[in-house]
């Protein structure tokens, strides 16, 4: 299973994360299609670093020809001047293998809570914040995800 690739990973390379988007919705009981693994990780030089070892280590390729070092030095930048969100990779072979690191937001202000997926434990946003991102974010499946997840208070 793809997420526990990336769970596993993020355990042995010590990333601290929290799952978030439509996983992290479907965790929470609401049902929801997503293809995309997203997450957020403590906004730390080391942390970028060690994310994307361990992403690299399971055959995912970051989209952009940047290292992590230059995604951390440069985050803000990204996210002013190239409307950067996410910091994204892919498997080659395997294009629905994917992940997001979110650039926008910081683990340290993140309230989780750990959901159990067959024998893994994983660490979600927390209803409230998953709530307070999809506001921001504001796509149509946002705004459902806004309702599905209010239901769930």
């Amino acid at each position: 299973m793809f997420i526990k690739q990336i769970i596993d990973a993020f355990q042995k390379y010590q990333v601290n994360y929290a799952l978030v988007g439509g996983y992290a919705v479907a965790l929470h009981g609401a049902v929801r299609g997503t293809v995309g693994i997203d997450f957020v990780i403590q906004l730390d030089r080391g942390q970028f670093v060690a994310a994307e070892q361990a992403l690299v280590s399971i055959g995912l390729q970051p989209r952009l020809p940047v290292a992590a070092s230059e995604v951390f030095d440069f985050r803000e930048e990204y996210i002013r001047n190239k409307n950067l969100t996410a910091w994204s990779f892919y498997h080659p072979v395997n294009p629905l293998e994917m992940v997001d690191i979110l650039i926008t937001e910081d683990l340290g202000q993140i309230q989780t809570v750990l959901k159990k997926l067959d024998r893994i434990n994983i660490r979600v946003a927390s209803i409230p914040d998953l709530i307070r991102m999809k506001k921001i974010a504001g796509r149509p499946q946002d705004i459902e995800d806004i309702k599905a997840l209010e239901k769930l208070l």
